[in-house]
């Protein structure tokens, strides 16, 4: 997820000086406060796991019976408490069940723990201070079961390579992480079964999902979807929002450290401008309301400032294949309209 620097800059310092910056390691304290978050998150995202593979729990749960006014104020936590013990009644029934949501919850966790030690490990490499991550829980009967992760920059960025590295660190890591759960993902689709062609959601593939069908064979289309391939379709869609040219999101600094302040800043509100066009065209088109979430992540990053590197050498050559690189990454993972509804 997006890494958030200090907006202050001390007085610039000599290269010898940034090598003997020593960078004190994570307390006690503060491993236990990530490790409870971390858990948690586990046990969100399993739930969310477990819903995904029970829906049918869902539909079996009858809505609360309106008797007076209390009651109609108590209709949506009532309503919401019924279908979270349905959900968990059934998967302690079905063991099948909970094996499912506990396989989505490793390999999304996976994904994202990747992700976010890409950027650690570099912040630790350029002696950056900064934090454990932050995983983020989320309440029962969210689609993912979790609001992502992030990790807290508390120093200045060094330089202009450092930018880049630790920018571009994390969605690559976890774009490398995500590969196996999408190639097990596609391979063990099924073909849904047909049905009355009443309303529902049409999760939009991705350009790798699509290359993986065509090169095994496989079919991506009308087809189930299983704990892998929830997964790593979630994980793409993390990239995608991440590799975005806006403000501090990883794309903003890589954007940053290639082009400088004002083309950040002008890429920055070409791919806003973009994605709210998108988002209403969309909507209109093809009743999806998902190019919406794009178009507020953007709206809220254009208005984070981003900070200079202290120091601003030249990137060198093998940066710019991995620009390169992480633009094609950016392609295989973009959905403009990730969620439709028919």
């Amino acid at each position: 997820m997006s890494e958030s620097f200090p907006l202050i800059q001390p007085l610039s310092r000599s290269r010898g000086a940034l090598r003997e910056r020593q960078v004190a390691g994570p307390s006690k304290r503060e491993w236990i406060k990530h490790s409870v978050l971390f858990l948690l998150t586990f046990l969100s995202t399993t739930f969310a796991g477990v819903l995904l593979a029970a829906l049918e729990a869902v539909d079996a749960v009858r809505e609360p019976v309106i008797s007076g006014a209390l009651s109609y104020f108590l209709y949506v936590p009532d309503y919401y408490l019924r279908i979270v013990a349905a959900v968990l009644s059934f998967a302690i029934a079905h063991p099948a069940i909970l094996s499912e949501g506990l396989t989505f919850s490793l390999a999304l966790l996976t994904i994202l723990t990747a992700h976010e030690m890409g950027h650690y490990l570099a912040c630790r490499y350029y002696r950056v201070n900064a934090t454990l991550p932050f995983f983020i829980p989320a309440p029962p009967l969210f689609l993912a079961g979790t609001f992502g992760a992030f990790i807290k920059m508390r120093s200045p960025i060094p330089s202009r390579r450092a930018l880049f590295d630790i920018g571009l660190a994390g969605p690559l890591a976890g774009f490398v992480a995500l590969l196996p759960f999408a190639l097990v993902g596609v391979l063990t689709l099924k073909d849904a079964p047909q049905h009355s062609g009443g309303p529902g959601v049409i999760l939009s593939d991705p350009l790798l999902f699509h290359l993986v069908a065509s090169v095994t064979g496989a079919n991506v289309a009308g087809s189930l979807t299983n704990p892998f391939f929830m997964a790593a379709w979630l994980g793409l869609l993390v990239t995608s929002l991440n590799l975005m040219p806006v403000g501090q999101l990883d794309g903003g600094h890589g954007t940053f450290a290639v082009f400088g302040q004002r083309l950040h800043k002008i890429f920055g509100r070409i791919a806003f401008t973009t994605m709210a066009l998108m988002a209403v065209l969309g909507f209109v088109w093809y009743g999806s309301p998902s190019g919406f979430l794009y178009t507020v992540l953007l709206a809220v990053m254009l208005k984070v400032r981003h900070p200079a590197p202290e120091e601003w050498e030249p990137l060198g050559s093998a940066r710019v294949v991995i620009g390169v690189i992480t633009l094609i990454v950016f392609a295989l993972s973009f959905v403009p309209f990730p969620i439709t509804l028919t």
